[in-house]
């Protein structure tokens, strides 16, 4: 299967493929997977960073669709990193309940990128759900000394796999209201008088489309924070 214009598009932009190959499933939860893959040459080929994600390519009767997934432990000595899948009605849901070891999956690697943060930040502020959690964790994972302040959205009672630490990690759940309703206004509700006692804060938003939009506008408009201390990225549209 070839990858449509979409893929024309990449390889224009000289966007990088490689096939990647199962070796190994985790039923995390009901509603989470997580599964293995050799890397197909892709770490020894590019440099790891924190929220590293790629392209996965999907059969959807014929047609190629595109998914974004972040790296979960990419290990470039061993050429190995899993992707964790949260689980919903879908074509890149139904391949990842059947995967099994020795499937292939096609993946397309450009766009993908992080930039040391100078000055280092005070405080992470980041806001996210199941879809975004392995960003989330890789995100951590990065600044282990700071501390961080996390507005979860949630739709299930799952025990989702967070790397946090109740030491330095202040994990605010908000259970999905009507199109995201909830989560916008817990932001909105706490993050002034956050930003009031913290020096350098750093924000990134991956949630629904209409919610990282709404709360991109808010931070950088009403509350003023740099476009060089704010990243937002839609992760899916309801």
């Amino acid at each position: 299967m070839g990858h449509g214009w979409e893929g024309a598009v990449l390889k224009l932009l000289r966007a990088k493929d490689f096939k990647f190959t199962v070796t190994g499933a985790e039923q995390v939860t009901d509603h989470y997977r997580r599964l293995s893959f050799t890397d197909g040459g892709l770490l020894a080929e590019l440099p790891v960073h924190p929220t590293m994600w790629v392209r996965l390519w999907f059969d959807d009767g014929g047609k190629p669709h595109q998914r974004g997934y972040t790296l979960v432990d990419p290990d470039a000595d061993k050429g190995v990193f899993d992707i964790e899948f949260a689980l919903h009605q879908g074509i890149a849901c139904d391949w990842a309940r059947t995967a099994e070891p020795g499937d292939t999956i096609a993946a397309t690697v450009y766009g993908t990128g992080f930039a040391p943060l100078d000055p280092a930040p005070g405080r992470l502020f980041i806001v996210g759900d199941a879809a975004s959690l392995p960003a989330v964790n890789s995100l951590l994972d990065a600044h282990p000394e700071t501390p961080a302040t996390i507005w979860f959205e949630t739709t299930d009672d799952d025990a989702l796999p967070f790397r946090t630490d109740p030491a330095r990690h202040d994990l605010r759940p908000v259970p999905r209201g009507p199109d995201g309703d909830a989560l916008v206004a817990k932001v909105r509700e706490d993050l002034p008088e956050l930003l009031e006692s913290t020096t350098d804060p750093y924000m990134w938003v991956a949630a629904e489309a209409k919610s990282t939009r709404t709360l991109a506008a808010y931070a950088r408009k009403e509350l003023g924070i740099p476009k060089t201390r704010f990243h937002a990225l839609a992760y899916w549209r309801s």
